[in-house]
């Protein structure tokens, strides 16, 4: 049982929550042995007991309330992901002198801090209003071979979400797997489009995109550099990894969850009751507070320490934390059977 109390999540927690794990997959990196199944377990096992245990820190932030420190978290963050990935990549792929297991904990454990701490850390980053914290987040995503992600979550998700014009929105009945087809390929078309139609109305620039395929093409260049032709399949193999992570989190935090169509035509605005949330406290931190998502639809701007999380009557509540949520959907009929009922009365 969760006890709810006023007092917001401190940055001290986000920091360790999310750093933790970075220097555990970083020694096992360096000496293999038990620090990268230390690290995996840190992100499955240990996350998901702490997320049952009660806490002080599930209030919310005062509104107003400031967070110097927020930012230089990020940076940190997004630092930490580009130089995670080609060092996992090594000892993955590379002469690392690694043995089998700790190459497959540190490919698995890294996987899964980038999809889940980095992501949610770029994410954080493109919504930021200064030009290099944007640039940064962007970077982060082309070093997952997922830099359209940047445009199409601003351009199209924004704008679009719970909706059928939005390819990340799963509907109601449709499996991950599914989804993830759908959604990838028409993400990147989509995003695209919206760029163009930016350039259209007069943006001048570099096209966005050039740049996510030609930095993709170079990370996959470096990972050759670092371990030949199996260093640059280890760096895609893990930027799929990420990625899938990330796509998990889109799928739960928008199954089934539509906009009605108003007389006139066009849909209602987005609202709280758009997207599901998690009032879990451990993965809220280690996630800067991703599983709080209604807020953020509502207020794209609002530092992470700051969103908020709805009241239960307003807004859909995930009866899992996200993590184990996204687990669930890796089994299609499992996640439709558990989630149905807890659907049922947002339609």
């Amino acid at each position: 049982m969760q006890a709810v109390s006023s007092r917001p999540l401190p940055m001290a927690l986000f920091a360790l929550a999310s750093l933790l794990p970075l220097a555990l997959f970083g020694a096992g990196v360096a000496w293999g042995g038990w620090w990268g199944v230390a690290g995996l377990t840190y992100m499955t096992g240990f996350a998901a007991c702490l997320d049952q245990i009660s806490s002080w820190f599930l209030g919310d932030a005062p509104e107003g309330a400031e967070f110097p420190a927020a930012d230089a978290l990020l940076v940190v963050l997004g630092l930490g992901a580009l130089a995670l990935m080609p060092a996992a990549v090594w000892a993955v792929a590379g002469q690392s002198g690694l043995s089998a297991g700790a190459r497959v904990a540190v490919f698995a454990g890294a996987g899964l801090w980038l999809g889940q701490v980095a992501n949610p850390a770029a994410h954080e980053l493109i919504h930021r209003p200064g030009r290099g914290l944007f640039r940064l987040g962007a970077l982060v995503y082309c070093w997952l071979l997922f830099g359209h992600h940047t445009s199409a979550h601003r351009l199209v998700h924004h704008r679009h979400a719970a909706s059928a014009q939005d390819p990340n929105t799963a509907r109601s009945g449709e499996g991950y797997y599914a989804f993830l087809i759908r959604a990838w390929g028409g993400s990147f078309r989509r995003g695209w489009a919206a760029e163009d139609a930016l350039r259209e109305r007069g943006k001048v620039g570099l096209h966005p995109y050039a740049v996510y395929i030609g930095v993709a093409g170079l990370c996959l260049a470096l990972g050759f550099v670092i371990a030949g032709v199996w260093g640059a399949l280890a760096w895609a193999a893990l930027a799929t990894h990420a990625q899938s992570q990330l796509m998990l989190s889109d799928y739960v935090q928008h199954y089934g969850l539509t906009r009605a169509v108003q007389a006139d035509g066009r849909f209602e605005p987005v609202s709280a009751r758009h997207s599901w949330n998690a009032p879990h406290w451990f993965s809220a931190a280690f996630m800067l507070n991703a599983p709080r998502h209604s807020d953020h639809h509502a207020h794209p701007g609002r530092p992470y320490p700051a969103l908020r999380l709805p009241d239960a009557e307003d807004a859909p509540r995930l009866p899992w934390p996200l993590p184990l949520a996204c687990m669930i959907a890796l089994c299609p009929p499992l996640w439709k059977r558990a989630i149905r009922p807890h659907l049922r009365r947002w339609q």
